[in-house]
C-alpha cells in the first residue's frame, strides 16, 4: 500500500530508500509499535481556528463523483475496498499520491457544502482510517502525516462535528496515534518545507488537544530553531522556489493563526519570516498578479496570492534588489522584469538551470516567460528544468546546471555576480556566472538595461572563453502573445493580446522563430513560440546585442476624404 515520492517533480526531491526505508520498516511496521503509539485518548478536540484558504467548488464535485483534480491532474480514485492502492493510484506520481494522502483537497468539498459534500468527507476519512489504521512507510511520512494532520483539524468542524460518536471516536483514535507517532520522528525531518508541514502538524496536534502540551513545545522548537535556515536575509524560501515560497508562506501563516486561537506565544522566527516573506512574495508576482517561472514554479491562483498577502498583515514593501536570493526587478512606467542571477537552490529539489534568465510583463499582460514547472509530469520534469526551456543563452545544449532526476542540484555556478546602476529613472543590471567554466570554460555575463519610460529593453550577452562550438540566445514567449518574422530575418514584430506591439533587433547572432511549449498553469500545455539567436564560436568567445522596443501607436489620420 505505500506510494513513492521519487521522479515525481521534485516536491521533497525523493525519498530515502535502502537501508533506512528497511530500518523504519523494522522498528514501526510491528503490532508492538502499535501498542506503543496507544494512550489516552480525548473525547474532542479543543477549539482551533477553521481552515481560512478558498477551494474550488468544481474540483468538489469531481470529488463527490470519485475523482480528485490535484496538481493539475484528474486521477479516478478506487471505490472498491478490497483495492489496497486505492490512495497511492499506480497511474499517479508520488506528489499527487502526497496531496491526495494530505487531505487539502476537504476545502474543495467544503466549498460545495451541503450534507452531501459532509457524508463524502467523512467516508473518505473513514476509508483512510481503515486502510491505515497502522504505520505505513508513505502515508505516515512525517510531511505528509503533519499536512494530513492539519487539515483534519482544521475542517473539523466541517465533516465531523455532526458525525455520530462512532466516527468521531474513530477519527479521534486515529489523529490520536498519527500525532503521537510525528512528535517521535520530527525531529529527523531534513530542512526544507517537509519540516514546515510537520511543525505545523505537531502545532496543530498540540492545540487540538491540549493535554499533550509536548507535541506543541516541540512544533515550536522546531521552528525556532530551523526555519530560519530555509530563509534566505532577503525573505525568500531557500528553494528560491516562488511557488515553494507560497506554500511555505502560508504554511507559517496557518502555524501563527493556530497559535493565536490557543493563546499561546507565536515564535519571533515565525513572525520575522511571514513579514520578510510576504514582501519577497511580492517581488515576485507580475503585473496580472501571478507568480514568475522559476524553479519548478507555475503562476498559481493571483486571489490565493492576495489572500495569502492580506492575511500575512506585513507591512514591508517589495524590493528591487533583494539581496541574497539573486532575483532582481526592473520596473518602470508598466513595464517590469524579474530577473534571477542567482545559484539554483539545492533545497526541496526544485532547482532548474536557468541562471540569468528573465521573464517579462507589459501591465497585466506576460510578453518573455519561461517555460514553467510540470507538476505531476515525471516525463516532461527533465526537458522544463534545462536551460533551454528558460529564457537565457545556453551552449553546446549543455546545462548551466546540473540537475538530478529529483530535482536536486548535483553542480551548479560557483562564481556569480550582479550589480545595478540607476540614473534619471533608467536601470542597468549587469550579472554573470560561470556555470560553463569546468566544462565549457566559457563565462556568461548578461546586461540588462530598462529605460526610465519603460519603452526601450537593451540586452547585451557575452561570453568570455575558448570552448564552444553553438550558442543560442532563448526569449519564449507567453502563449498569447503573436510574433511575425520580417521578411529578411532583421526583427521580430510582437504583439501582446491587448494590442500593444513591442519589436526585437539583434546583431552579432541569427534570429529565427521556433515553437515551444508553456506549462504556466497546472495541468495546462500550451503551444507557444520562441524568438533564437544563435550562431557559432570560435573560440574567443562572442557578444550579441539586442533590443526590445515598444512600437509607438500611429496616430489616426484625420485629414478629411478630397470631396468629388
Amino acid at each position: 500500500m505505500s506510494g513513492t515520492r521519487e521522479s515525481s517533480g521534485g516536491h521533497q526531491g525523493g525519498r530515502p530508500g535502502g537501508l533506512w526505508r528497511t530500518v523504519r520498516t523494522f522498528a514501526y511496521g510491528t503490532p508492538l509499535y502499535r501498542y506503543m503509539l496507544a494512550g489516552r485518548v480525548p473525547d474532542r478536540i479543543a477549539a482551533v481556528p477553521s481552515d481560512s484558504w478558498p477551494g474550488n467548488s468544481d474540483h468538489g464535485r469531481m470529488i463527490l463523483e470519485g475523482r480528485f483534480s490535484l496538481l493539475g491532474h484528474v486521477v479516478l480514485l478506487s471505490a472498491d475496498p478490497r483495492d489496497p492502492d486505492a490512495w497511492v493510484p499506480e497511474n499517479a506520481t508520488g506528489d499527487w499520491q502526497a496531496a491526495l494522502n494530505g487531505f487539502a483537497w476537504l476545502r474543495d468539498l467544503r466549498q460545495v457544502g451541503g450534507d452531501m459534500a459532509r457524508r463524502r468527507a467523512r467516508e473518505l476519512v473513514a476509508d483512510w482510517t481503515d486502510r491505515y489504521d497502522d504505520w505505513d512507510s508513505f502515508a505516515w511520512e512525517a510531511d505528509i502525516l503533519g499536512e494530513r494532520i492539519a487539515n483534519w483539524v482544521g475542517h473539523h468542524d466541517f465533516f465531523c462535528a455532526s458525525a455520530d460518536d462512532e466516527f468521531r471516536a474513530r477519527f479521534l483514535d486515529s489523529l490520536f496515534r498519527q500525532a503521537r507517532h510525528l512528535g517521535r520522528v520530527a525531529t529527523t525531518v531534513g530542512n526544507g518545507s517537509a519540516l514546515v508541514q510537520a511543525a505545523k502538524g505537531l502545532v496543530y496536534a498540540g492545540t487540538a488537544l491540549p493535554e499533550e502540551k509536548a507535541w506543541l513545545a516541540l512544533g515550536k522548537r522546531l521552528l525556532s530553531e530551523r526555519l530560519p535556515v530555509q530563509i534566505l536575509a532577503d525573505g525568500c524560501h531557500a528553494s528560491r522556489s516562488p511557488s515553494r515560497h507560497l506554500a511555505v508562506l502560508r504554511d507559517l501563516i496557518d502555524i501563527r493563526a493556530c497559535l493565536r486561537a490557543s493563546g499561546s506565544n507565536v515564535p519571533d522566527a515565525v513572525e520575522a519570516a511571514i513579514e520578510r516573506m510576504a514582501a519577497m512574495l511580492r517581488a515576485l508576482r507580475h503585473g496580472d498578479g501571478g507568480l514568475a517561472l522559476f524553479n519548478d514554479s507555475n503562476e498559481e491562483d493571483a486571489l490565493l496570492i492576495d489572500a495569502v498577502l492580506a492575511q500575512s498583515e506585513a507591512k514591508i514593501r517589495p524590493q528591487n534588489d533583494p539581496g541574497a536570493s539573486g532575483f532582481h526587478r526592473l520596473s518602470a512606467a508598466r513595464t517590469l522584469l524579474i530577473v534571477d542571477a542567482g545559484r539554483p537552490g539545492a533545497l526541496d529539489g526544485c532547482a532548474h538551470a536557468g541562471t540569468l534568465s528573465f521573464e517579462m510583463s507589459v501591465g497585466k499582460e506576460r510578453l518573455i516567460v519561461n517555460c514553467g514547472a510540470a507538476s505531476g509530469r515525471p516525463d516532461w520534469n527533465r526537458a522544463q528544468r534545462a536551460t533551454a526551456a528558460h529564457s537565457t543563452l545556453i551552449v553546446d545544449d549543455v546545462n548551466s546546471a546540473e540537475i538530478l532526476e529529483d530535482g536536486s542540484l548535483a553542480r551548479g555556478p560557483e562564481q556569480l555576480t550582479a550589480q545595478r546602476q540607476e540614473q534619471d529613472g533608467d536601470q542597468l543590471l549587469d550579472t554573470s556566472h560561470d556555470g560553463y567554466a569546468e566544462r565549457l570554460m566559457l563565462t556568461h555575463q548578461r546586461r540588462l538595461f530598462l529605460s526610465a519610460d519603460g519603452a526601450d529593453v537593451r540586452g547585451e550577452d557575452m561570453l568570455t572563453g575558448s570552448g564552444g562550438e553553438r550558442f543560442a540566445i532563448r526569449f519564449h514567449l507567453h502563449p498569447k502573445v503573436k510574433a511575425s518574422l520580417s521578411q529578411n530575418g532583421a526583427f521580430v514584430l510582437l504583439r501582446l493580446p491587448g494590442g500593444q506591439g513591442w519589436r526585437l533587433r539583434s546583431a552579432g547572432a541569427a534570429m529565427e522563430l521556433a515553437d515551444s511549449v508553456y506549462l504556466g498553469q497546472r495541468g495546462e500545455m500550451k503551444r507557444n513560440q520562441q524568438i533564437v539567436l544563435s550562431g557559432t564560436l570560435s573560440g574567443s568567445g562572442t557578444t550579441v546585442k539586442w533590443a526590445l522596443r515598444r512600437e509607438e501607436k500611429r496616430a489616426p489620420d484625420k485629414t478629411p476624404p478630397e470631396q468629388d
